[in-house]
């Protein structure tokens, strides 16, 4: 996608947007989990449409993650030969595996229409376990963007 840039300045401000592009995303991605997780607390029914939506930003933003912004990061710690950081997307990029599949496990579980049964029984621990796996996601994510693309920022300015 951004490999047409003609200077590093250029190819920076492009990746720069993405991930702010794909913040956003997780920003409606924890408001729509924050949603379902409310309604379940009060032992109110949660309908499929939440759980729908909830899923579908889940999915995009698992998808944005991998094959946009990963992808790119690690291009950028290329561009700088910078092996530390690039070491360091070789171990996170494992644990955040890890949360992708419990995600698309989720998604494949709950994505179809669920009945109001299974969404106040099951869906409340799954959730649970869900919300820990996309904070220790959201955790290695921040590690990533900071060492892969922050770090950079001055090197681009020059």
């Amino acid at each position: 996608m951004l490999e047409g840039c003609k200077n590093a300045r250029e190819r920076w401000s492009g990746v720069h947007e993405m991930i702010d592009k794909w913040l956003q995303e997780r920003q409606e991605l924890i408001v729509n989990y924050t949603e379902v997780a409310h309604q379940i607390n009060k032992d109110a029914p949660v309908t499929p449409s939440q759980v729908q939506a909830l899923c579908d930003v889940m999915v995009d933003y698992t998808s944005a993650g991998h094959f946009e912004i990963f992808e790119q990061l690690c291009r950028e710690a290329e561009a700088f030969s910078d092996q530390d950081a690039i070491n360091l997307s070789h171990k996170i990029f494992p644990l955040i595996q890890k949360s992708t599949d419990v995600i698309l496990d989720f998604n494949e579980a709950y994505g179809a229409e669920i009945s109001t049964a299974d969404a106040t029984s099951v869906l409340a621990d799954k959730l649970s376990i869900l919300g820990e796996y996309l904070a220790d996601r959201f955790q290695h994510e921040d590690t990533l963007i900071e060492t892969l693309h922050t770090a950079h920022r001055e090197l681009v300015g020059s």
